[in-house]
C-alpha cells in the first residue's frame, strides 16, 4: 500500500459520505507518510475504489440501512481481527454476504457501488473485485491465449466481490451454471464477503439458478427487498 497525499474531497464527492459517516476532513487528511495509518488507508481505499466505480455511480451513497449494517458488522470483525492478531491494519478478509433484490432500475446498483464508497472512507483496507455477471461469463470463456482458470480465481479467491445483475440468463447454459456454482460454494465454503444484486424475486431463485447455488446463495448472504419504480425512468422524465 502506497501513500497517498492528503486531497480535496471535492475530487472524489466525499462532501455528505463523510458527512453521514462523522468522518471528518481533518482526520482524512492526518497520518504523515505513514502508510498503515487508518487516514492514509482511507485515502488509498478512496482512490482504489473510483477505479472500479463507473461515472454514473461515482456519487453513490449506501442510506439502506440493511446495506449499513453489513458494512458496519465488516468494519467491526476487520478491526476485531486486526486487534487479536496485532496486524498493523484492518482488513476484510471473513464476513457474511449481501444479496441485493429487486425489480429493474429499484437501485440496488446504487446502493452497492455506495457500499465500496462508505468502507473506503472508514480506514479498513478492503480490496474490492467488482463485475457483472454478464462480464464475468464472457470474461471466462475458453479462448486461445486466456488462461481461464487463472482469471476465475481472480473473481473466486477476492478478498471481497461484488457481482452485479446475477440470474439475468433466462436458460442459462451448462457453462454459467458451472461457474455459477463453482463461484458460489468457494465463497461460501470459505465465508469469503459476496455483494450480488439480481432483479429476480426470491422464489424466482431456483429456477434460475439451480437449487445448489440458491441453497449455499440463502445460507451465505442477508436478503435485501427493494422494490418501488424505476428510478432511471423517472430520472430520464
Amino acid at each position: 500500500m502506497q501513500w497517498i497525499p492528503p486531497f480535496d474531497p471535492k475530487r472524489y464527492h466525499l462532501e455528505q459520505l463523510l458527512a453521514a459517516r462523522g468522518v471528518s476532513l481533518d482526520w482524512l487528511n492526518s497520518g504523515d507518510t505513514d502508510t498503515f495509518h487508518p487516514a492514509n488507508v482511507a485515502r488509498y481505499s478512496i482512490t482504489e475504489a473510483a477505479k472500479v466505480i463507473p461515472f454514473k455511480f461515482q456519487d453513490a451513497a449506501a442510506d439502506s440501512p440493511d446495506v449499513q449494517a453489513w458494512l458496519n458488522e465488516l468494519i467491526t470483525q476487520a478491526r476485531t481481527e486486526q486487534s487479536s492478531r496485532g496486524n498493523p491494519l484492518a482488513t476484510v478478509i471473513h464476513g457474511r454476504s449481501l444479496l441485493l433484490l429487486g425489480p429493474t432500475g429499484a437501485g440496488k446498483t446504487h446502493q452497492a457501488y455506495g457500499a465500496i464508497r462508505e468502507l473506503a472512507i472508514t480506514g479498513v483496507a478492503a480490496r474490492w473485485v467488482v463485475t457483472t455477471a454478464a462480464d464475468m461469463y464472457a470474461a471466462l470463456r475458453p479462448r486461445h491465449g486466456i488462461d481461464s482458470e487463472a482469471e476465475f480465481r481472480r473473481y473466486r479467491d477476492a478478498r471481497i466481490l461484488l457481482v452485479d445483475d446475477m440470474g439475468a440468463d433466462r436458460t442459462p447454459t451448462e457453462f454459467v451454471e458451472e461457474v455459477n456454482f463453482r463461484l458460489i460454494n468457494h465463497r461460501y465454503e470459505h465465508h469469503l464477503p459476496t455483494l450480488l444484486t439480481s432483479n429476480l424475486l426470491r422464489k424466482e431463485l431456483a429456477a434460475r439458478l439451480g437449487d445448489r447455488v440458491t441453497s449455499r446463495l440463502i445460507e451465505m448472504c442477508q436478503p435485501v427487498i427493494f422494490d418501488g419504480p424505476d428510478r432511471r425512468r423517472g430520472e430520464a422524465a
